[in-house]
């Protein structure tokens, strides 16, 4: 699919302050400013590209024919070359400035919603909770989170032990990506997988938020509760980023999450990830935001 190329569609490739971006508008004429979507695309913070890969843009694309929006594709920069939290810094800078120009590109401001699938999500969602209480600039008008990846506590969850072996990701793989994501030493996923990064004291603080017991009984259908990890502090020293809500968002406090836009969460069956978007619809329902929820029962990450 060449950039340049679409009979529907007017295709731009931009900088947002540094940060390269994609944008599709539509050709038609409008009579009124239009919504505006920030897609930001997965791929574990180490693969992806706006310019080079084909699902990306036949999404981009799909949205803004279909919704008559004018769709914004951040290309962050990867790690490892690029350490976190350059990802997440990079998709805020972008939104910021969409937030900031968005009436030059034909978009209403007080309709631009933050959109992202996988890693994507984690960063849409880290986005929106920056944004969530800030003042200065338009309001982010809601929140798309696709099969996001939200937490790094308890790779023991239901849907770790239901689908451990499914292809993409895998238990193993997702723990694999993330060592990878940060620069860390593989050899830390064992123990990252079993619990023994995280003490104690953080379990407790965090069991409010992070339990399968907050899970509806049909997601736990053959789930056996593993027996208590030993905690190691050396792993628990190596991974501090993982305790940061900008890489698990499903730890920010309830402040922050108080402060967040209306929702929209997918999930899908055979997806690791699939109680993370369970839990976070949970707290944010908790919190009194509106959380649509699609839950695809034969979708695969």
């Amino acid at each position: 699919l060449p950039t340049c190329r679409d009979s529907q569609l007017f295709i731009k490739d931009l900088h947002f302050d540094g940060v390269p971006v994609r944008i599709y508008l539509p050709r038609e004429p409008s009579t009124s400013k239009r919504r505006g979507v920030i897609f930001i695309h997965g791929g574990c913070g180490i693969f992806g590209s706006i310019s080079k890969e084909l699902k990306e843009k036949i999404i981009c694309r799909y949205i803004a024919r279909k919704s008559d929006s004018v769709v914004l594709s951040v290309g962050y920069h990867l790690a490892p070359e690029h350490k976190y939290p350059a990802q997440t810094l990079e998709c805020l800078t972008a939104t910021v400035h969409f937030l900031k120009t968005a009436e030059t590109h034909g978009v209403d401001p007080a309709r631009i919603l933050v959109c992202g699938d996988s890693v994507g999500g984690t960063f849409a969602a880290s986005v929106c909770q920056e944004l969530g209480h800030r003042t200065d600039i338009p309001k982010i008008r809601a929140q798309v989170l696709i099969y996001p990846f939200l937490q790094a506590l308890n790779f023991n969850l239901p849907s770790h032990q239901k689908n451990s072996a499914i292809a993409f990701p895998s238990r193993e793989r997702t723990v694999h990506f993330i060592l990878k994501y940060l620069n860390k030493d593989c050899s830390l996923k064992e123990a990252v997988l079993a619990g023994s990064h995280v003490p104690e004291s953080i379990n407790l603080k965090y069991r409010k938020w992070i339990n399968p017991d907050l899970l509806p009984d049909v997601f736990k259908v053959g789930y056996k509760p593993p027996l208590p990890a030993l905690f190691l502090p050396q792993v628990h020293e190596e991974v501090q980023e993982l305790f940061e809500p900008w890489f698990s968002p499903l730890l920010a406090e309830d402040a922050v999450i108080c402060g967040l836009p209306d929702t929209c969460i997918v999930t899908c069956e055979h997806d690791v990830l699939r109680d993370e978007g369970l839990l976070y619809k949970k707290r944010l329902e908790d919190s009194n935001i509106r959380v649509t929820w699609h839950h695809v029962e034969k979708g695969f990450h």
